[in-house]
């Protein structure tokens, strides 16, 4: 049986052991099952989506990848019906073959979708099935994507696997701003009449208002609702706007 709740990040030793495989920025990762047209069957691999290259690990802490594919040429993006339940299966369309995927559950398959066509197609995709935290991630995905390419045009192509990206592409990983509002998501189930906060501890409250209220005592005012506005002079640049009051 497939795990539902999400994976955690590699450890940051394991990030830093990676960075020095390939200099592509890290956008999403996670664990997908794999089917190739040389496999027999699906594969299970830790996977990191570095520019518009997958790379397949063995596990998590591995430090070096067992495979690897490009798909900056992506034809299209399919969805398949599955047969298993809380499982998405997307068909990656290439110029030499089509890949099979399998998420662990029909949200990591969204982001998964989300993630591949951002960085292939150069745009956001309007139709996904995302939070709005995971939609403005995208856009930060978009814009370090589209800097990337620029950037790598002005490099000798004898020299792009050698080339490191500018370090800003790394900010906001190794170096998070604490300026800067962060956006996190917490998944609250509907039980009878109560909501349970899916954490390692799982905790149960009466309403709404109250599960808000346990997040701000609990992190002493760190954690605010996400309140989605709107500005019209950001979001002529193509960005949402988010406010945290």
């Amino acid at each position: 049986m497939m795990a539902k709740k999400p994976p955690k990040p590699a450890p940051r030793k394991i990030f830093q052991e990676r960075l020095k495989i390939t200099a592509l920025p890290l956008y999403f990762e996670g664990f997908l099952l794999v089917k190739r047209s040389e496999y027999q069957e699906y594969k299970h691999y830790w996977t990191e989506l570095r520019g518009t290259t997958l790379f397949f690990y063995t596990d998590k802490k591995s430090t070096i990848y067992v495979d690897k594919l490009d798909i900056i040429d992506l034809t299209c993006l399919t969805d398949q019906n599955s047969t298993e339940k809380n499982c998405a299966k997307i068909t990656l369309v290439l110029p030499k073959e089509e890949v099979q995927l399998k998420t662990e559950n029909v949200e990591s398959g969204e982001e998964w979708r989300g993630f591949i066509l951002t960085v292939t197609e150069l745009s956001v995709p309007l139709h996904v099935s995302l939070l709005p935290g995971q939609i403005i991630r995208l856009h930060e995905v978009l814009e370090r994507e589209k800097k990337r390419r620029i950037e790598t045009e002005r490099i000798p192509s004898s020299s792009m696997e050698k080339e490191k990206e500018p370090i800003e592409d790394y900010v906001d990983v190794l170096n998070p701003m604490p300026a800067m509002p962060r956006i996190k998501h917490y998944k609250v189930m509907s039980v009878g009449n109560n909501y349970t906060i899916e954490l390692e501890k799982p905790v149960t409250l009466p309403n709404l208002f109250s599960v808000i209220d346990y997040f701000m005592k609990e992190t002493r005012g760190n954690l605010r609702p996400f309140i989605y506005s709107t500005d019209e002079t950001l979001e002529s640049e193509g960005f949402p706007v988010t406010s945290l009051k």
